[in-house]
């Protein structure tokens, strides 16, 4: 048995890791019952609002000296990611640990990692004896990977998310490279998750068109021009920029055709797009906008 099958933090971690809230069609109920122990552990009461069937959401609080002020609130998102589990070293919700410490699992980051420091970090305040003036609550919420519309959006818009009177929130940062650093940050990234379809003229896979251009053709000319977008970005990156200070754009889909020899009708790219925080957010949907007319003007169609 190695020295962190003794540690109780790690086991809590990797217990909360095991659970495979995975997209697509998330199961939150054995998550909802995981958190629900962690408050009795705390001995703090939590709630469940399910305003969206089966996406609940659950705040653990933690009540101040003066409940009067506003709040703090301490957020993470319950589910993670799908996985391609013939490319891990270890099952991905086995929560493997290394004898040096490492933990393998599919949300160890992104991100049941900051909803258990954050329960870790009142657990440890409490039994320092520790009162806060300020009330704190801990939530947990579903949905965040595919946008947060039936998560933290609808919460965000109901009288129960009100009457938390939050005046400061913390969420998701990134990995840090020293363990003694938690970065912080005071602007986020816009998310922009784009699909663009071309449409162009269709036919045999063996024949050329003199005057016509193919949804090939015209689908090209739109990755090519992202992608060079993303290259000087990704020189920014290389030469020390932060990520949270540089624009991502990753292509992510691609989709349309029906048969190897037979010109499709249209095809279509997605890419999932963070925008920096300085950069020029109207800049920015004016390049992508030029992108697509330069496709439809350069290429004759749309």
């Amino acid at each position: 048995m190695s020295k962190w099958e003794k540690d109780e933090v790690i086991q809590r971690f990797r217990e909360y890791l095991r659970i495979p809230t995975v997209h697509p069609n998330v199961n939150y109920s054995e998550c909802i019952k995981f958190l629900k122990r962690q408050a009795d552990l705390l001995d703090l009461p939590c709630k469940v609002y399910e305003l969206v069937e089966k996406k609940p959401v659950l705040i653990i609080t933690w009540e101040g000296t003066r409940p009067e002020l506003p709040s703090i609130l301490l957020n993470s998102h319950m589910d993670v990611v799908p996985v391609y589990e013939e490319h891990w070293k270890y099952p991905p919700f086995e929560a493997h640990i290394t004898d040096d410490g490492w933990i393998y699992a599919r949300g160890s980051q992104d991100m049941k990692s900051n909803g258990m420091l954050h329960l870790e970090a009142v657990r440890n305040l409490k039994e320092a004896g520790v009162r806060l003036k300020r009330t704190v609550h801990i939530s947990f919420v579903p949905d965040e990977e595919i946008g947060g519309t039936d998560g933290m959006k609808i919460f965000c818009e109901s009288e129960e998310f009100r009457k938390l009177n939050v005046g400061f929130e913390l969420d998701e940062s990134y990995p840090s490279d020293d363990p003694k650093v938690f970065h912080a940050f005071h602007g986020e990234r816009t998310a922009r998750q784009v699909k663009i379809t071309c449409k162009g003229i269709t036919g045999h896979g063996a024949m050329l068109q003199k005057d016509s251009f193919t949804a090939g053709e015209k689908i090209n000319y739109i990755i090519k021009k992202f992608m060079e977008f993303r290259e000087k970005e990704r020189q920014k990156f290389i030469n020390g920029a932060p990520l949270g200070e540089v624009t991502t754009i990753n292509l992510t889909k691609l989709e349309g055709g029906v048969q190897i020899n037979v010109l499709p009708e249209q095809l279509s790219v997605y890419f999932d797009i963070r925008i920096s925080p300085f950069e020029d957010h109207d800049a920015f949907e004016n390049m992508m906008d030029g992108c697509c007319l330069g496709s439809s003007e350069r290429l004759n169609g749309s």
